[in-house]
Parts: C-alpha cells; sequence; structure tokens
C-alpha cells in the first residue's frame, strides 16, 4: 500500500487493484481503475473533484500497476463523487508506426458510464478545441422494482423510430422536461395509444453535438450534429438528455425511462454506432481511444498509416481485434446488465464485418460473437448491413437466426410499386411475403426482416409523397449531401400545396404505404411522426438541424387526426391477427387452392405478373395460418396514378362473407373501420380500387 498526496487536503492510499475490472469500478475496498494501452510507456490517472477541479494525478508503476496490457491501480476512499481522465506518454509516430501518444492531452476512459462537461445541449465552447469532457464515477444504486426485459417475440413486435431530443424538444409537445429522457416519459400514454412495441432510440451514448461547424445558409445558424452518429464513449448516456444531469444522473434517469416504458409494456432498442467514433481521421480530436492505443482501436493502412473510412466519418472501428471485440461485448454487456434495454440496432453494421485491412471477412467473429454471446442471447439484435463503402449485405449479412436486418429492399420496392414504377408487381409481392429471396437460403425467418418505408435517414412519409428532389440548402453542404435516389413522388406539386386534389392523393398514398407496410410479413418500423404527417420541408438530411425541421411538431396530430387513426386501427388490426405475424414462411405447396397465401390480378383466376402490370391483389388464408387459426383477408392494391381499377374478390369460405374494413381512396372515418362496422359485400364482384389505392376485405360469419 502507498499514499500519494494530491492538491491541499487531498491525499489517497493506493494499491495495484486489478487488471479484471475495466472502467472505475467502486467496490468495498475502493474505486478500481483499469484501462487497456498496449504501447504507452507512462500513464497516469487524473483526479478532479465533482465540481471538475483538478486536484492532482497518480503516475502509475508499470511494474507493479500493469498486467500485460493493462494499466489498473485501487483507489481506497469512500469519496466516490470523483471525476477522472488518463495521460500516456509513448510514441507520438502517426505516419510510421501509427501511435499517436501525447502525455498533454487528457483521455476519456473507453468504458466510462457517464461524462462530466456536456449537461447544457449545445452549450459553450462551440469550438472544438475548447471541448473538455471527464468521466464519472458511477455508483450502481437504483430499486428497479423488478424490472425485467420485456422480451416480446420479434415477430409480435412494432418498432418506433425516435430521437430523444427531436421527440418532445417542440413547444407543442407540452412536457415539463422536453428533450429528455424524462419528457419520453411524459408521453408514454401517447404510445401506448398509438399501439407500438418498442422504441428505438436513434443514439443515446455521449456525442459532440458542436462538433459540425457548418452555417445555414438561409438562417445565418450554426449547425450541429443532432442526430448523434459520432460517439465519444459507447457507455454513457448523453447527459444533455437528462432532466436532472448533474453529478450522473443521467444514468439514472436514463433508468427511469426503460422502466417506465416496460411498464407500459413497450421495449427499448438502442442505435448503437459501433463503426467509428468522434476523433475523426488525423486531423481530428485526441479524445480516448487514438492516445490510448491508434493502432489497436482503428483501421489504418498498411504503408501510409492514414485512416480506412468505410464510415464516411473519418475514421474505422477496427471491430474484429480482439481487443476491440472484447470492448464492443463489454458495453452491450452493460446497456443490457445495468441498463436493462431489450435490444440494438447497429449502425452502418457491414462493418462489424471487414477484417484488419478492410476487407469483408466470410465468417466475422464479430458478428458471431454478438449472436452467441449468453448474455445477449434473449436481445433483438438488428442490423443495418451495409456501410459507406459500398458493402450492401441485407439478406447475407449473417446465417444466425439471432440478427434481424434493416430491409433496404423492402423500403425501395414499396416505394418503386406506389411511385407507378414499372415492373414492380413481383417485387413488391416478394416484400409482401416476408422477402424469403433474401432471408430463406440462410435458414432465417419472415421476421428477420425488419420492413421500413421510412426512417431517419431520407424523407418523411408525408415528404415522400410531396417531394421529387431533395432540398438540403439548409444544411450547408450546396445541396449535395443527402441520397439522390430517394424513390419519390410529388404527387403533382413539388412541395407545399392548397389544391384539394392533389392533398387528397397525398393522403390517400400515405395511408397506402402504410397499409403495405403494416400487413406485410415482417417487423414493421415506423419513423416518429410519420403517423401524423411530420414534414422536414423535403430536407432528407437534417441530421445537422437542432430546429423545428427536426423536431416534433405535436399541432400536426391534431391537424391530422385522420391519418393518426389510421395509423392506431391499422397497428391494432396487425397486432390483433396472427395471419400478419408469420414466423415461417409461406410454403411451396402443389396447388394454390390450399396455399396460405394466393395472388390475383383485377380477376380471381388470373395474376399478371409482366413489367406493365400495376395491379395486386393477394388472400390470405387464415384456416392455413400456422398453428394460429385466424380470419382470412383479401387485400387489393393499385398503383396506377391516374386509372382505377375493378377487383373481383374470390369466394370466401362456408358460411362466412366478406366485409371491407379498409380503403385508403374513402373520406374519413370510412377509410378505416372496427372489423364490426365493415361494410357488408353480398356479391363482391366489382369492387372499386381508386389509383394509388388498397382496399381490404376480412371475411366475416353471415
Amino acid at each position: 500500500m502507498k499514499k500519494v498526496s494530491l492538491a491541499p487536503k487531498w491525499s489517497f492510499e493506493i494499491t495495484p487493484g486489478s487488471p479484471l475490472l475495466p472502467g472505475a469500478t467502486i467496490i468495498p475496498e475502493g474505486i478500481n481503475f483499469a484501462v487497456f494501452s498496449r504501447h504507452s510507456k507512462k500513464l497516469w490517472l487524473v483526479l478532479f473533484t465533482a465540481t471538475g477541479t483538478c486536484i492532482g494525478e497518480i503516475e502509475l508503476d508499470p511494474v507493479h500497476n500493469k498486467t500485460g496490457d493493462i494499466w489498473h491501480v485501487l483507489l481506497r476512499t469512500r469519496k466516490h463523487d470523483l471525476q477522472y481522465c488518463f495521460r500516456t506518454n509513448g510514441p507520438h509516430d502517426p505516419k510510421g508506426t501509427g501511435l499517436f501518444f501525447d502525455d498533454k492531452t487528457l483521455l476519456l476512459d473507453p468504458y466510462a458510464r457517464a461524462l462530466a462537461g456536456g449537461e447544457k445541449w449545445n452549450g459553450p465552447p462551440r469550438k472544438q478545441a475548447g471541448f473538455k469532457r471527464r468521466c464519472l464515477v458511477i455508483e450502481d444504486r437504483f430499486d428497479w422494482e423488478g424490472d425485467r426485459p420485456l422480451q416480446i417475440p420479434l415477430q409480435d413486435s412494432i418498432i418506433y423510430e425516435m430521437h430523444v431530443r427531436g421527440f418532445t424538444q417542440h413547444p407543442s409537445s407540452n412536457v415539463k422536461n422536453p428533450g429528455t429522457f424524462a419528457g419520453i416519459i411524459e408521453k408514454i400514454p401517447y404510445l401506448q395509444d398509438l399501439g407500438i412495441t418498442a422504441v428505438e432510440l436513434m443514439p443515446v451514448a455521449e456525442f459532440n453535438e458542436n462538433e459540425n461547424t457548418n452555417i445555414n445558409p438561409v438562417t445565418g445558424q450554426e449547425l450541429v450534429n443532432f442526430w448523434g452518429y459520432s460517439p465519444i464513449t459507447f457507455c454513457a448516456p448523453k447527459a444533455s438528455y437528462a432532466a436532472d444531469n448533474k453529478g450522473g444522473n443521467q444514468v439514472r434517469e436514463f433508468k427511469e425511462m426503460v422502466k417506465a416504458l416496460h411498464k407500459a409494456g413497450i421495449e427499448v432498442i438502442l442505435d448503437v454506432v459501433f463503426n467509428h467514433t468522434a476523433e475523426g481521421g488525423s486531423d481530428g480530436p485526441m479524445l480516448s481511444f487514438r492516445g490510448l492505443d491508434n493502432t489497436v482501436y482503428y483501421l489504418l493502412d498498411p504503408e501510409t498509416k492514414e485512416y480506412l473510412n468505410f464510415t464516411g466519418c473519418g475514421n474505422t472501428l477496427n471491430c474484429n481485434h480482439p481487443i476491440v471485440r472484447q470492448h464492443i461485448i463489454a458495453c452491450l454487456h452493460f446497456w443490457v446488465i445495468e441498463m436493462h434495454v431489450d435490444g440494438f440496432r447497429f449502425d452502418l453494421a457491414a462493418i462489424l464485418g471487414r477484417d484488419m485491412k478492410g476487407e469483408p471477412l466470410s465468417n466475422p467473429p464479430m458478428v458471431e460473437m454478438i449472436a452467441e454471446d449468453p448474455i445477449l442471447s434473449k436481445t433483438k439484435l438488428i442490423a443495418e448491413a451495409w456501410d459507406a463503402a459500398g458493402l450492401y449485405q441485407v439478406g447475407s449479412f449473417s446465417t444466425s437466426g439471432r440478427w434481424a436486418e434493416w430491409n433496404g429492399r423492402f423500403r425501395d420496392d414499396v416505394r418503386a410499386f406506389m411511385c407507378g414504377h414499372e415492373g414492380m408487381v413481383a417485387p413488391v409481392a416478394t416484400r409482401i411475403a416476408g422477402s424469403s429471396d433474401l432471408f430463406q437460403k440462410s435458414l432465417r425467418r419472415p421476421y428477420n426482416s425488419i420492413n421500413f418505408v421510412t426512417s431517419h435517414d431520407g424523407f418523411t412519409l408525408a415528404d415522400l409523397v410531396s417531394y421529387n428532389t431533395k432540398h438540403n440548402l439548409e444544411n450547408g453542404e450546396d445541396n449535395r449531401d443527402g441520397f439522390d435516389h430517394n424513390i419519390s413522388w410529388n404527387s403533382g406539386h413539388e412541395g407545399r400545396t392548397d389544391k384539394v386534389a392533389i392533398k387528397k392523393l397525398r393522403a390517400r398514398r400515405m395511408r397506402s404505404l402504410a397499409l403495405i407496410l403494416m400487413l406485410s410479413q415482417g417487423v414493421p418500423m415506423i419513423l416518429a411522426g410519420d403517423e401524423f404527417g411530420r414534414t422536414q420541408k423535403g430536407n432528407n438530411n437534417a441530421y445537422c438541424h437542432d430546429s423545428h425541421l427536426s423536431w416534433i411538431d405535436w399541432t400536426f396530430k391534431e391537424r391530422n387526426t385522420d391519418l393518426f387513426r389510421f395509423f392506431r386501427l391499422l397497428i391494432a388490426l396487425r397486432k390483433k391477427h396472427p395471419v400478419f405475424r408469420r414466423s415461417d414462411f409461406f410454403p411451396d405447396l402443389p396447388h394454390k387452392l390450399h396455399h396460405p397465401i394466393r395472388w390475383y390480378s383485377t380477376h380471381p383466376d388470373t395474376m399478371d405478373w409482366s413489367a406493365g402490370a400495376r395491379s395486386l391483389a393477394f388472400l390470405l388464408d387464415g384456416h392455413g395460418a400456422e398453428d394460429r387459426p385466424d380470419d382470412d383477408f383479401f387485400i387489393m392494391l393499385n398503383s396506377h396514378t391516374l386509372k382505377a381499377e375493378t377487383f373481383a374478390a374470390p369466394k370466401p369460405r362456408n358460411n362466412r362473407i366478406w366485409r371491407k374494413i379498409i380503403d385508403t381512396a374513402a373520406p374519413p372515418p370510412l377509410d378505416i373501420m372496427e372489423e364490426s362496422k365493415g361494410l357488408l359485400l353480398a356479391s363482391p364482384k366489382k369492387i372499386k380500387v381508386e389509383p394509388m389505392a388498397a382496399v381490404v376485405l376480412i371475411s366475416a360469419s353471415k
């Protein structure tokens, strides 16, 4: 045991501690610190008071305080409200060895569970050079009241993607704590009313919203990194997302949110970014990983030692290095064990499959480790199965049934169909049936497909039917950023219009797109605000706006009550009927009369798969709905932009009759009705489906 004296009145007894407890861990003897740094020659633990005043540093002895590549020390103290950082000394040879050591820079702990210094959103200083954060020592004292992850079957899930700040920051949200975890708690009754089963939160780990230096050329306002896909650390909840964010209370408030959502029957899925960090390229800030061991944590060119950039953000995490794999697993464990989250969506997940040279691996250890990890065995794992360098793995990301994938093919095919494009009847039928072409060959299931039409990245649903092209000038990048391939149609006028016919067509198309999403096999994901027609005014890359453009304007719910009602009843219909939530793909039976899904054109005995076809109908046979018998449904889709179609429904089963419950072209409330109030069809031989519309029939007893 050794005693060290720091600032006046501050002294500690220290012992070597343990290398097995990464980060800062409170144990009965005090606080154990441990951090990986293979190539450093010296390492210091820098300590601060609870208010951020530096009280000194402790130099670790490489003989007594280092085991292998782990530096460690035990601070024998009962005072836990300390803040800390590390300093390292070693070779600084970025273009030679690739090492970046700088003993003048304070470094954050990769395992930090909370950070100080970023409590105020968009607070000073704006300059990157003035950026200062410190790690907090966190005590795990929280009464979960018996809470456990909900483990809702994936096939029964309905996911709602949201941004923590954007969800309630708008004044119209009428919450006490806008833009926070607490604000989400206040909106739980709304989420219950809508009927979703899970929220998917865009990044909540600490990031620097002020790293964006662009200016809005229209307003002159400074832009930000609003979305947060630029992590500083992977385990620390963002302090400015908490109403009470002093002293690490952001951890407690996040837990309160999870517990409250669980009590309401709603799961929490986190959007995690294990593909790059906020340190960026060689000219970026040194915050943590770069200064601890640059060559281990990042992919570097073997010759030049330049950062390999498969993310579009300047660096790429070296995910299949054993140290990085271990770190990612530990971070996932933290969120599941200590924070009770139910699952993860992995941003640019194709990065997880690249080797140390950046080449795609056939059987990536990182992907397999996550799938097979016993602690994660009941969590939901969702991959965004592509990256920014063109590696597109939708359907082939993994053969493990543990992995679901954002189905970009579903998004593109459904959009193209509902824009009236040629040759889309067969592709959209494949998507409706669960995308067996993508997932069946690897013995996965329909629920491995996360179906979506819109997400945070791209147009909102309202903009998808209102704009032909992106309108991103306010991003300060001369409209160069964001996708050009939107697969959208403005319905006859670009942007806002007062023309009644165009507004009706847009509302019809939104309802039809929502219907295809919600009644397809697979797991539907809704973008927050789409259920009442939120707009971003044609901006398809609003990552940089902390303004009314990115905040959800809740007055749209009052203005578009009919659209909200449509979504709510549509979600309820899906949840009630297992015929829409199959766990297996439709079987390949020899005779269509006994098939649980049967395809039609406008007539019961014909099917038109030609490139010129614009009509699609299908019968879902509830009698053959696996082990859960259900009602029959006959669904008709018309993707003509101008021409109405007349369909004939097949004869219903014995002693039953067709009842029309949805017509997306009908004026509300006739657009969707409760089953018992649907229109009985005595002779369903001529069912008119308007252009860009859908009609749904349900079998009913006579």
